[in-house]
């Protein structure tokens, strides 16, 4: 009898250098391997978010390594669940995929810029992630990193 396969999901925003890529970030730490965990964009930019970066390196989640990438079709077809991050990504329905869309919070149309606007959008995409963890049934408490 083979072994249960893991629950598997894409997150994807416009460029992939920002938010898909904290709720990566996030996701790994939270479900600490128990998720097959990917994200793409639908427009990639050239490279990572620094303050992106900098926002998860603050809970000492390092996502320095990775590098905006397009979406691949054929994992698109593949993954349990789809979460489209922000206003301006848009991903086509597939058959089998359950897809979500989190409006997060923007804090720039408050005034918040910088890395204290990146730290609120990540604080916002934290939250969102352990409640897809649970209902995927993978949180692992002793994974999670304590937001400042």
């Amino acid at each position: 009898m083979g072994e249960p396969t893991k629950p598997s999901v894409l997150f994807v925003c416009v460029k992939n250098s920002g938010k898909s890529q904290m709720a990566a970030g996030l996701m790994r730490t939270v479900t600490g391997g128990t998720v097959d965990i990917h994200s793409a964009g639908t427009r990639p930019g050239v490279e990572l978010n620094s303050q992106s970066v900098q926002s998860l390196a603050e809970l000492g989640i390092d996502i320095g390594g990775e590098h905006p990438k397009p979406i691949d079709p054929a994992l698109l077809q593949q993954v349990d669940v789809v979460v489209v991050l922000g206003r301006d990504a848009a991903v086509e329905p597939v058959t089998g995929v359950s897809i979500e869309r989190w409006q997060t919070d923007e804090p720039s149309e408050r005034g918040i810029e910088g890395v204290e606007r990146m730290r609120l959008i990540r604080d916002d995409i934290a939250v969102r992630v352990e409640e897809l963890a649970r209902r995927l049934g993978v949180a692992d408490p002793g994974m999670r990193r304590s937001r400042r």
